[in-house]
């Protein structure tokens, strides 16, 4: 332990793990950083590979080498009817701990941080199931796909703040604590990440461009369409396209409606 605070100062090593985490994909968990994670970058919405897909907001993770940005993408459930709850950052007193995010039949609380995209702190405005198909949101996704025919319209409904602050709690962070509903939806039933999401969580930990060391709050990838492509045309590069927090941009010739945000 000393030799560990000596090499990093701020990183407090916290034991929280309740049970076993398929491979990597937890590698956050159990961990507490002494400073407060990065504000969230600026980017935009890669379009929907195709139906069926759920989108999984881009965060900040920690590592050996620091915070590292885990980008945005597209996922798979990994059964029909499940939504996916965004990992958190909140500070506990002391240090900065990291909650990881899972699998569940409703969303739950991930600290009432705005990532955009129909995650505006709390629960999930980007679509939902509907006898056993999953309906998009178009104000707040980006539709390109003409198979895609499952969607409606319906604006922001929920006042959220308009920055990019990434934790809970402390000196600047998202004020807030669970409600009755996202305390149910913690206690209820999870579901881990897929293999796609450890896979992109993997890539995203071992690329030394996503440090925030090495980008400084500006990441070169910031979102892909498919989950563990960092290669691909879906890659969404640099950190300065349409906000998150005011949803998808719609495509050319696509009626725009209200513009959330």
């Amino acid at each position: 332990m000393k030799l560990l605070r000596a090499l990093v100062p701020a990183l407090l090593v916290l034991v929280l793990l309740a049970g076993p985490a398929p491979a990597t994909a937890a590698v956050s968990i159990g961990i507490s950083v002494g400073f407060a994670p990065p504000e969230l970058p600026v980017y935009e919405q890669p379009p929907v590979p195709g139906p069926g897909y759920i989108w999984m907001p881009g965060y900040w993770a920690y590592g050996p080498g620091g915070y590292y940005w885990v980008p945005g993408t597209w996922v798979v459930p990994p059964s029909v009817g499940l939504y996916w709850t965004p990992p958190w950052w909140g500070w506990n007193g002391s240090a900065y701990g990291f909650h990881a995010g899972y699998w569940g039949p409703s969303v739950g609380y991930y600290g009432g941080i705005n990532y955009g995209f129909g995650y505006f702190g709390s629960g999930y405005e980007g679509g939902r199931w509907d006898r056993g198909r999953f309906f998009y949101n178009r104000e707040m996704n980006n539709i390109r796909d003409q198979r895609i025919t499952n969607v409606y319209s319906e604006p922001r409904r929920r006042d959220a703040a308009d920055n990019h602050v990434g934790f809970n709690g402390g000196v600047g962070g998202m004020p807030g604590e669970p409600n009755d509903q996202e305390r149910a939806a913690a206690a209820a039933r999870h579901r881990q990440p897929t293999a796609p999401q450890t896979q992109h969580f993997d890539t995203a930990r071992t690329n030394p461009a996503l440090l925030h060391t090495t980008n400084h709050g500006q990441p070169p990838i910031t979102a892909t369409n498919r989950a563990g492509r960092f290669n691909n045309a879906g890659v969404v590069t640099g950190g300065r396209g349409q906000s998150p927090q005011r949803g998808a941009q719609p495509k050319a010739g696509q009626p725009k409606g209200k513009n959330p945000g």
